[in-house]
Parts: C-alpha cells; sequence; structure tokens
C-alpha cells in the first residue's frame, strides 16, 4: 500500500506519542520478530520498531523487510527507530486523510466585484431624541 505524503505526515503525528512495541537485538531480522510485528500490527494499526544498537541491519532495510513481508506501509524511518501501518481488514480505526490536493474553498464575492451592482452603503440610524431636550422649557 503506498501512502501519500498527507497521509504519511498524519501518520507520524499519531505515531509520536507511542512507544515501541517491537524491539530487533543483536539477531536482527527473525521471524519472531515477524511473528511479533504481524500480531501488533493486527492489533494496533500503527506500531514503531525500535532496531536496537546490537542489530546490524539498518532501520530503513528492517523496514523494509517488514513491509514487504507483512504487506504494510513505512510511515517513517528515523534513527533506530521504524513506524509502520497496516489497515485493518475489519473494524480499522485510524482514518487516513484523503490524497495530497487541497480543495480549493470558494469564496465570497467581493463588494468591488465588477460582475455584481454596488449598492450604497446605508446611512447609521439617527441617535434616539431624548424627549427633555426637544420640549421647549416654559420658563
Amino acid at each position: 500500500m503506498d501512502l501519500t505524503g498527507k497521509q504519511k505526515r498524519h501518520l507520524r503525528g499519531l505515531g509520536h506519542a507511542l512507544s515501541p512495541t517491537v524491539a530487533l537485538g543483536k539477531e536482527g531480522m527473525t521471524e519472531s520478530v515477524l511473528r511479533k510485528a504481524r500480531l501488533e500490527l493486527e492489533f494496533h494499526e500503527l506500531i514503531k520498531v525500535k532496531v536496537g544498537d546490537g542489530c546490524l541491519d539498518p532501520a530503513a532495510e528492517v523496514g523494509a523487510w517488514l513491509a514487504t513481508a507483512l504487506d504494510a506501509s513505512v510511515a517513517q524511518v528515523i534513527g533506530h527507530t521504524v513506524l509502520l501501518y497496516k489497515r485493518r481488514k475489519k473494524n480499522a480505526i485510524i482514518v487516513l486523510p484523503k490524497g495530497d490536493k487541497v480543495v480549493a474553498v470558494a469564496k465570497p464575492p467581493s463588494a468591488a466585484s465588477p460582475s455584481l451592482p454596488v449598492e450604497p452603503a446605508a446611512a447609521p440610524p439617527e441617535p434616539a431624541a431624548d424627549s427633555e431636550k426637544e420640549t421647549p422649557s416654559a420658563e
């Protein structure tokens, strides 16, 4: 599954607060790591994978391997951490934004638009007359 830039940005925002749920050690990419990642993706949809210092495989390679093996997508690789996403078949929790295109919002026509007649602004209402000031005094 290919993710757009907007979708990756959304997933990175969601993944920021996550703790790594899968860790690779000196053994590197093994079947047990693959099983653990599969289970976590089925449960969470979005997981962080920590590539330990003892692992000889670079994080980008680990992310590509896991994404291919699990039919998932790599949302981010930063340092020794990989962020993986795989949508659930049923009851998906994460809703991804649609594509990179921004939908243009129509602007309301301005008063200076030549296609619309311009009406003069109404004069502000006169202040209410106070009855004491307008009556002549009987002195």
